[in-house]
């Protein structure tokens, strides 16, 4: 006696993994919505660079082309990269020498000395 019931496609997914990709995508594209929206109020455009900061996660350090800068986190590096790469930024390697020269600092980064999140307050 054959059981059809138990039989799978090669090319189907199961429905846990199908919903985990389907959240990963809709993250990914949030993050490039996110960019694209900073680099809009920030000059038209963007640079950024990614850095694994544990557990997973990457951040996405974006440079405007006016020189406001903040971050994002992604879930993964992999996702950090589409997500930069639907945006249209261009990604440099390093955050030091070109990168790190268009950044331009305000009162509120020197009184946190924290840095700033995308959405946080902006300097006057």
């Amino acid at each position: 006696m054959l059981f059809m019931a138990d039989t799978q496609q090669a090319d189907e997914q199961p429905a846990a993994a199908t919903g985990q990709a389907g959240r990963t995508d809709k993250r990914t594209a949030k993050l490039a919505q996110q960019i694209r929206a900073f680099a809009q109020s920030h000059g038209g455009t963007a640079e950024g660079q990614l850095a694994h900061i544990g557990r997973g996660r990457t951040r996405i350090a974006l440079v405007g082309a006016n020189g406001e800068w903040g971050n994002l986190v992604a879930d993964s590096f992999d996702s950090a990269k589409e997500a930069a790469a639907k945006a249209g930024i261009t990604l440099q390697d390093d955050f030091d020498g070109e990168l790190a020269a268009k950044v331009r600092t305000g009162p509120y980064e020197w009184s946190r000395m924290a840095g700033i999140q995308v959405g946080g307050p902006a300097n006057p």
